[in-house]
């Protein structure tokens, strides 16, 4: 083909390529989480990176840090990163210049009955062959398809790195949720204790006093039917503190018995609010919402690629070689075999598989950004439910503290008539366990509020920011 015809096919390859590609049409993505019209507290700080350090546990402080060392959980989403990572490098090796070096020494017959036997060339049937070459290529990104295939692959390792975040969030949280959750247990069945030991006071009064004779039946049966109750909620207690510490166990990627020693605390209580701009900022401290825009960037990449398909690609490659049949004659000049050349791949007829493939990457963009805009979506509620979880629990619990108060003067006044001998034990004992059960739903309160705290430290993002220290930057150079 004549350079003039060379010329005019890859102009007329051009044009065409350009006529089939259609910008994308992508749904719009949402740039706020949207909180319009909620009414929350604000005043807030934004979590730190050791987020869980601020209810001052010494004991849990060591359980996260075992379970984002030694778990299981992390170390796959850490394997998921480095590979996404090397793709990137796999990726931007395919790209630029290539050099290959290659040597080939053979001997070889000839046969008698061939198209060039020995006899008609007047030789030996047997000879030697030896090459020696470097070869090089070069590929010209005209349309930016390679580019645009390693930044779609970088995207993926952000991503990738975003979800490692992620999952050490969302482990944390687990751990310290499960931790605050043994707490709890333990307070509730000191409380649980005090009031089985309560109503076996007074159900061995009724027992005294049926068997004297002064009250029925009915009474010592209720009085054993409460202490049943009462027993059988503290091994549901019981059961759940040790569930709650194999959950432990197996979060922090250890036996129980390897556990630091857990000891009973009080609950810490601390109010919930939320930072100034929430809105706007969570965009870049949620790693799930930065992980699904880095998806939505690799997706626009990809079909970036996709759109390139329809140009024509140009590529250079030269050899420089040496060949000779006989071996001590190889570096002399004469054995000198260069080559160079151009290649030029144009598209013209491919039955509609370009167009497809455009198609499906226009529809893996749109997806991309549907998952995108949900993940927001989803940020929104979690930010706004904790948060009115956390105050609905600190209003129920001036109400708890006042009814505890009433319960206490009740018990008190049962305990001086008592002292005064105007009745038995029991009135006191009575008073008494109701005292227990409304110390017991302050601290099914506390135990509420504190598990919202510890959701809304995981809905603002555990102190992640998607900045190039979480998200370590991996450039293309062509």
């Amino acid at each position: 083909m004549k350079p003039g015809q060379t010329a005019l096919a890859l102009a007329s390859s051009i044009i065409v390529g350009c006529a089939a590609v259609k910008p994308a049409t992508a749904p719009a993505m949402l740039n706020a989480v949207p909180l319009a019209g909620t009414t929350l507290p604000s005043g807030g700080q934004w979590p730190e990176s050791h987020w869980w350090q601020r209810y001052q546990d010494p004991t849990l402080n060591q359980l996260v840090e075992t379970a984002l060392a030694d778990s299981p959980t992390l170390a796959a989403a850490h394997a998921r990163f480095d590979s996404a990572r090397e793709s990137v490098r796999v990726t931007a090796a395919a790209v630029g210049a290539h050099v290959d070096a290659s040597a080939q020494l053979a001997r070889q017959r000839l046969s008698d009955n061939g198209l060039f036997s020995p006899e008609r060339l007047m030789i030996n049937n047997w000879y030697n062959q030896a090459d020696l070459g470097l070869a090089a290529s070069y590929t010209f990104d005209w349309w930016g398809k390679q580019r645009a295939s390693v930044e779609a692959a970088t995207s993926e390792a952000h991503a990738a790195a975003a979800e490692r975040n992620a999952a050490a969030l969302v482990l944390s949280g687990a751990v310290v949720d499960t931790y605050f959750g043994w707490q709890a247990d333990q307070a509730r069945l000191a409380l649980v204790q005090q009031r089985v030991d309560a109503l076996a006071q007074v159900a061995a009064i009724d027992g005294a006093r049926y068997r004297a004779e002064l009250d029925s039946a009915d009474e010592q049966a209720r009085s054993n039917g409460d202490l049943a109750a009462a027993r059988q909620q503290q091994a549901s207690l019981a059961g759940s503190a040790q569930l709650r510490l194999v959950a432990l166990a197996a979060l922090t990627g250890h036996a129980v018995a390897q556990l630091p020693q857990l000891d009973a605390k009080p609950l810490p209580q601390l109010p919930s609010a939320l930072p100034e701009g929430v809105g706007m900022d969570l965009l870049a401290r949620r790693p799930d919402i930065a992980a699904s825009r880095a998806r939505v960037e690799a997706a626009q990449r990809r079909r970036h690629v996709a759109a390139a398909q329809f140009y024509p690609d140009i590529s250079l490659h030269a050899l420089a070689g040496l060949q000779s049949i006989e071996l001590g004659k190889l570096l002399q000049a004469g054995s000198a075999n260069p080559q160079i050349g151009i290649a030029i791949h144009l598209p013209l007829f491919d039955n509609g598989q370009r167009t497809a493939q455009l198609k499906i990457a226009d529809s893996e963009i749109n997806a991309a950004i549907a998952t995108y805009n949900e993940t927001i979506i989803g940020a929104a509620r979690e930010v706004a439910s904790d948060v009115v979880a956390g105050e609905q629990a600190a209003s129920e619990r001036t109400q708890q503290l006042a009814q505890i108060d009433s319960a206490s003067h009740f018990e008190q006044s049962a305990a001086a008539r008592v002292r005064q001998g105007i009745t038995d034990l029991r009135p006191q004992l009575s008073a008494q366990y109701a005292l227990l059960l409304q110390r017991d739903a302050l601290v099914q309160l506390d135990a509420a509020a504190l598990s919202a705290d510890i959701a809304l430290q995981r809905a603002l993002g555990g102190g992640f920011e998607d900045s190039p220290v979480n998200n370590p930057k991996l450039t293309y150079t062509p």
